[in-house]
């Protein structure tokens, strides 16, 4: 790890939001923000300036930032070829990778450009998917938690050590969330699923969970962390808890994307959403 933040820019205003968060992250940690831009063409030119010339974005960006937030170490870093494998190559030393879920290109109703969910699918280190904010998405409860997605019957210690080490850094409350369902048998039930019945699947995953975060509590004494199962589908469970999270933390498999569950979302979050390698 070089103990560094690092932000894909390309000059869209969804970029900048980005951008600022992971200014604000990187201030937060004392680290030095790596602001970089991929661009397709090789060498500087000595003419032309923003907004003409691609090389100068990473610039333009990096002197907004150094006036927003004086105390941020900040550098740009102009980088050629194709992004997405460009900017893996970075989050593959840094703390982390922070990218806008889209950025100019595309084309109007997309939700996830294709850089950050091949950067996201791809990286070896934790990158956040950051949402413009730009579009009113309605009403939002003040932020109180770091939710995390857990499966409680295959936990992964990545995503785990990252949200509590997030909710410890912002002193809020770890949401550590298992969604669960019923059993196969019960939709073959010719009458609907008993109370009792219901209510022992139900106390199972809860003691499963419970179980399951023990070493985490250990590990982390100090954290407040808030048990949660639901009977829902787990992209919807995350997407509604990311109504009310600062951020929320999922983890992939190293090889394989993203997921549907995972990719799903990363696309309706309402708020920024970290992928952590597990």
């Amino acid at each position: 790890m070089e103990g560094k933040v690092v932000v894909g820019v390309d000059g869209s205003a969804r970029s900048r939001v980005a951008a600022d968060w992971a200014a604000r992250e990187a201030l937060s940690r004392g680290l030095v923000l790596r602001v970089a831009h991929v661009s397709p063409s090789c060498g500087r030119g000595p003419v032309g300036r923003w907004p003409y010339r691609p090389e100068t974005v990473a610039d333009h960006v990096v002197a907004e930032l150094a006036v927003r937030h004086p105390a941020l170490a900040v550098e740009d870093a102009w980088l050629t070829g194709a992004p997405v494998p460009a900017l893996a190559a970075c989050a593959a030393t840094a703390e982390m990778t922070v990218l806008g879920r889209r950025g100019a290109g595309g084309f109007a109703g997309l939700l996830l450009g294709s850089v950050a969910h091949g950067v996201a699918a791809s990286a070896d280190g934790p990158v956040v998917v950051v949402p413009s904010g730009l579009v009113g998405e309605g009403p939002r409860r003040r932020p109180d938690k770091v939710t995390l997605g857990l499966d409680a019957r295959h936990p992964a210690e990545g995503p785990a050590d990252f949200a509590l080490d997030f909710a410890g850094r912002r002193s809020v409350r770890l949401h550590a969330l298992h969604a669960w369902a019923l059993p196969p048998a019960a939709g073959r039930l010719p009458l609907p699923v008993p109370e009792a019945d219901r209510a022992t699947w139900e106390d199972h995953e809860v003691q499963l969970l419970s179980d399951v975060l023990v070493p985490w509590r250990e590990k982390y004494p100090q954290a407040r962390i808030l048990e949660d199962i639901v009977l829902l589908a787990p992209a919807e469970a995350l997407v509604r808890a990311s109504d009310s999270a600062e951020l929320v933390v999922v983890g992939r498999r190293r090889e394989g994307g993203l997921g549907p569950v995972v990719d799903a979302l990363v696309r309706r979050a309402r708020c920024p959403v970290a992928v952590v390698p597990s």
